[in-house]
């Protein structure tokens, strides 16, 4: 099997062998660590294994590239495998979103069952009683469909259904969290009335872990969620009295639709509107819990499930603390650029363009890269801020991410990290750190910042952005925008070493 990083994995080990697919995501970038807590050996499958590389766990695991939808690298990775995590699913990844999410799980039951998994364990979408599936959410029915694709795959599953997650960097914690700190008045969609049993994110994780060692003969679905039964305007009130807000004004308008207020979530919030369509879909189902019956195989320890409340205050706890180990953001957004990368040969790919910046900087290396690595965020892009409000702005208008993602840290980045529309491609710390542009444009483009230590001692910050445009429309954006260049850019170069020489204020 071709591996990116093996050498951490004991292949003496006793420990239970896992397959956790979705690593870089929220729930499976948690989980790794705490299977290797619990004494298990982890194999990450991932598309991009240089996204791992950075994680504190990645030297005690296996990651190998693969793809859920491709069976071949599919087989591989299950080979050996005891326990195969699914984690993976395609919101906001387009219209044909269910066709590949049912693609994926029958390729992924197909393969375990033939290499003798002993067990499948999926995270689902908790479904309300009584509601046929063809009345579900385009999202539910989709979390529903892979469970039972899974299910009938011949190999035993756990599937796990949950509701609203509420952790510091899950979606629906993030969404809850900026639509009640950001509008003290707001109008609502009739959906804040829907009642919903939350989980809190530690408890999604002890029982994803207990569900490696359960019965051979278990193969069935079990509800999972907290002890609190609350509607979405009962957790944003909740969050605001948790989080020491003045107590907030909801005036629900009853004809805001799912596609209607998905637009408002997604100018509000830093979730993108395709993103935070499938979740308004789903929000207009009661999903409540009809059984616990997964205690009896994975025994709730004192104090768990734990509360709403004690849920928010953690998730708070570590924002506040900048301890946010994954994001909803770390992951990819779907339909991201992917090729072709600005270290490719010239001829390569077509047309790249470029601006490039360079100066002499009378400051430490060091110094200038503290000042590289801080950038985005709270701390800004060093030059004219109304010119990236702007972007920003309209970004968010056409759909895209805009700049609210901020950052996960506010001082470290690492490879796959979100940065406001931009996303860590490349970090080599102390010299070089590459993003690559997430926001809607006709064409793919990065922005490289670098540290060089001339033979004379002197420091030299070196700045690239780069375009690869898409047909007339990426070359006419090109030139629309080369004129403001010597604005934005040459003044992001200029601050930059500025703030390294002096440490002046942040732009």
């Amino acid at each position: 099997m071709s591996t990116e990083l093996e050498d951490g994995v004991d292949a003496a080990d006793d420990g239970t062998r896992c397959l956790v697919t979705g690593a870089s995501g929220y729930i499976g970038g948690r989980l790794v660590p705490e299977l290797l807590d619990a004494g298990h050996r982890v194999r990450c499958l991932a598309r991009s294994p240089d996204k791992l590389r950075d994680h504190p766990w990645a030297k005690d695991t296996e990651i190998v590239r693969g793809d859920v939808t491709d069976a071949a690298s599919v087989a591989e990775a299950m080979t050996g495998v005891d326990v195969a995590y699914y984690l993976v699913h395609s919101m906001g990844a387009g219209d044909d979103f269910e066709r590949s999410d049912r693609e994926a799980a029958r390729i992924f039951g197909e393969q375990a069952r033939r290499a003798g998994v002993r067990r499948i364990v999926y995270l689902g979408g908790l479904t309300p009683e009584g509601v046929p599936e063809r009345d579900l959410s385009p999202h539910l029915r989709s979390r529903a469909e892979v469970g039972h694709l899974l299910l009938a795959s011949g190999v035993p599953t756990t599937v796990l259904r949950a509701a609203v997650i509420i952790g510091s960097g899950s979606v629906s914690f993030e969404m809850l969290r900026y639509l009640t700190e950001r509008l003290p008045v707001m109008v609502t969609p009739s959906w804040v009335h829907t009642r919903i049993q939350p989980i809190a994110v530690r408890d999604v994780l002890r029982t994803l872990v207990g569900s490696a060692t359960m019965p051979p003969h278990i193969s069935r679905a079990f509800d999972i969620g907290g002890p609190d039964v609350l509607t979405y305007r009962d957790m944003m009130l909740r969050y605001a009295a948790e989080a020491r807000l003045p107590r907030r004004l909801l005036l629900p308008v009853p004809m805001l639709s799912p596609g209607l207020s998905s637009r408002w979530v997604g100018l509000v919030t830093p979730v993108p509107a395709s993103i935070a369509r499938p979740l308004c879909e789903s929000l207009r189902h009661e999903v409540v819990c009809h059984e616990h019956d997964i205690a009896a195989y994975v025994p709730d320890p004192p104090g768990a499930p734990i509360g709403f409340d004690e849920a928010v205050a953690l998730a708070l706890r570590r924002v506040q603390q900048a301890q946010v180990a994954t994001r909803w953001s770390s992951a990819a957004v779907p339909g991201a650029p992917s090729d072709p990368l600005p270290t490719d040969p010239d001829w390569a790919g077509g047309s790249l363009y470029t601006d490039e910046r360079e100066r002499l900087v009378d400051a430490e290396p060091q110094r200038l890269w503290e000042v590289i690595e801080g950038i985005g965020g709270e701390n800004g892009w060093y030059s004219f801020p109304l010119a990236w409000a702007v972007r920003g702005w309209l970004d968010r208008a056409m759909g895209g991410v805009g700049l609210r993602r901020g950052r996960r840290d506010a001082a470290r980045l690492r490879v796959g990290d979100s940065l406001d529309f931009w996303r860590v491609e490349e970090i080599e710390p102390g010299r070089l750190l590459r993003l690559r542009a997430e926001m809607r444009l006709p064409g793919l483009a990065w922005l490289e910042l670098s540290v060089e230590q001339e033979d004379d001692g002197r420091t030299r910050y070196r700045q690239r952005a780069l375009f690869h445009p898409r047909g007339l429309a990426g070359q006419a954006y090109w030139w629309s925008v080369a004129p403001f260049h010597a604005v934005v850019f040459g003044g992001m170069a200029r601050n930059i070493a500025s703030t390294a020489e002096h440490g002046s204020a942040k732009h």
